[in-house]
């Protein structure tokens, strides 16, 4: 059993991350900006905290005495490429200063490359309205892939899109990106925790789908 601190924990992705964790024994510290809107997450294994994932000593202060973290960060009043790059360097530095050595984020499958070579966000016919959100986690990635940094990172997103109603399978397999695979949340919480109990990859971005 280990302590995990999940940042962004009141999201979709988050929440499913917190559940899988306390499915196989972690304990979890669950941090959002306003825990008052989401005070359902604590007990039973989960502590909520207040913190600001972009600020170095908050990412300290919260992720200290953690074996790993997850971040499933979003803000939708925060200008993307700003935030995502701001959450990449706050988190690096942050969990080293804590001695948190392992960091899985949830990326987005537009950045994540096809069998052709090319970012998903590249290819004919995808759709571009919010690219600008695309490029923001793009940026967020290679402040990870340019730091010299003691931190163990990876990146994980749905090799297409997530199935919003899916179920937990327990399975997954990675792929390369292709827009009409899918994966619920649940089971990319599976492959998130699988990666913390045996992590496999390592300073990439990995995507999985459904098996």
């Amino acid at each position: 059993m280990g302590k995990l601190v999940v940042f962004g924990a009141g999201g979709r992705a988050g929440r499913a991350a917190v559940a899988e964790s306390r499915r196989r024994g972690h304990r979890v510290t669950a941090v959002v900006r306003d825990p008052g809107r989401y005070s359902g997450l604590s007990g039973d294994g989960v502590h909520l905290m207040a913190g600001d994932v972009t600020d170095v000593d908050s990412v300290a202060r919260v992720a200290a005495g953690h074996d790993a973290a997850i971040s499933a960060v979003y803000d939708a009043a925060a200008q993307p490429g700003a935030f995502y790059t701001g959450a990449a360097r706050a988190l690096l530095d942050g969990l080293a200063r804590a001695q948190v050595r392992r960091l899985l984020l949830v990326g987005l499958a537009s950045t994540l490359q096809t069998g052709h070579g090319v970012a998903l966000m590249d290819t004919p016919g995808y759709p571009q309205e919010y690219r600008s959100f695309y490029l923001a986690h793009a940026a967020g990635t290679q402040v990870l892939r340019t730091a010299t940094t003691s931190v163990d990172w990876l990146v994980i997103s749905p090799a297409g899109d997530f199935d919003h109603g899916g179920a937990r399978s327990g399975l997954y397999r990675t792929a390369m990106a292709d827009a009409a695979s899918r994966i619920s949340y649940a089971d990319l919480a599976v492959a998130l925790i699988d990666e913390i109990d045996t992590p496999t990859h390592h300073r990439t971005h990995l995507g999985v789908e459904a098996a």
